[in-house]
């Protein structure tokens, strides 16, 4: 059985990390596995939208594999690609991701969540930054992308004592899009992911690129790529359809161009 697993859904891709019995922990051939199935994603013009989740309802991620890292036989979950820990966090990304957590998304398997677009949440999922305990950092992403996801203050503070919060907590703090019991966590993502899935292809992935830019460009440089984007969009033949269908009274076609 692969430790990656990909199923499609009707524009959705399913993206399972699956080594339940290491808590979905990730070593070399999973970080290889993922990095590769993040390309194919992203090349298969058939899929819009991924969602990333891990086996069983223990642990959405655990970080890195501590115990091969120990052995000194593998480089901690990361990948040969440019993609960072686990194949993923630094991967570059056109399409939406999303993260459901089931469990313990903690040090790198938190670090994968932040780096997906936004994240739906079991009751039973926790969320920590732990690295610090263990003498390590938090550098793939943790560090920079959680103050960018909630108050300063209180990301600092994780980061500091690498405490855990709940899934109550989380979505308190904005954390979390929403938070489901743990037997409807696949369906609420699917539901959401099916949402995006049907929307124009090249509006899609044009909004998310600039929305994702927001807290690293300012406001002038935005208005530019704002305008550049427009004019691309209404440019397209789905700019068209989208109307026409409209009128029609009919779903859309959308061709991505």
């Amino acid at each position: 059985m692969s430790v990656v697993l990909r199923e499609d859904h009707d524009g959705v891709a399913l993206i399972t990390i699956n080594r339940p019995q290491a808590r979905n922990a990730i070593n070399a051939e999973a970080a290889l596995a993922l990095a590769g199935i993040v390309a194919d994603v992203e090349r298969d013009p058939a899929v819009q939208v991924a969602i990333l989740t891990g086996a069983g309802d223990k642990a959405f991620c655990a970080g890195a594999d501590l115990k091969e890292l120990a052995s000194g036989s593998a480089p901690g979950g990361r990948s040969t690609s440019e993609g960072g820990f686990a194949g993923f966090v630094h991967a570059p990304r056109e399409k939406l991701w999303i993260a459901a957590v089931n469990g313990a998304a903690v040090a790198g398997g938190f670090e994968l969540m932040l780096a997906c677009d936004f994240t739906i949440a079991s009751v039973n999922a926790v969320f920590a930054l732990p690295e610090v305990k263990r003498g390590l950092a938090a550098t793939a992403g943790g560090v920079w992308r959680l103050p960018r996801n909630i108050a300063r203050g209180v990301a600092l503070e994780m980061i500091a004592t690498g405490e855990p919060i709940d899934a109550a907590e989380a979505l308190r703090l904005g954390l979390v899009n929403r938070v489901t019991a743990p037997e409807h966590l696949i369906p609420e993502a699917m539901r959401v992911a099916a949402l995006a899935a049907a929307n124009a292809p090249l509006a899609l992935r044009a909004s998310l690129a600039l929305a994702r830019r927001a807290f690293d460009l300012n406001d002038a440089v935005l208005r530019a790529e704002a305008d550049a984007t427009g004019r691309r969009v209404m440019a397209s033949a789905d700019a068209r359809e989208g109307p026409r269908a409209f009128a029609e009274h009919r779903p859309p076609r959308w061709t991505g161009a």
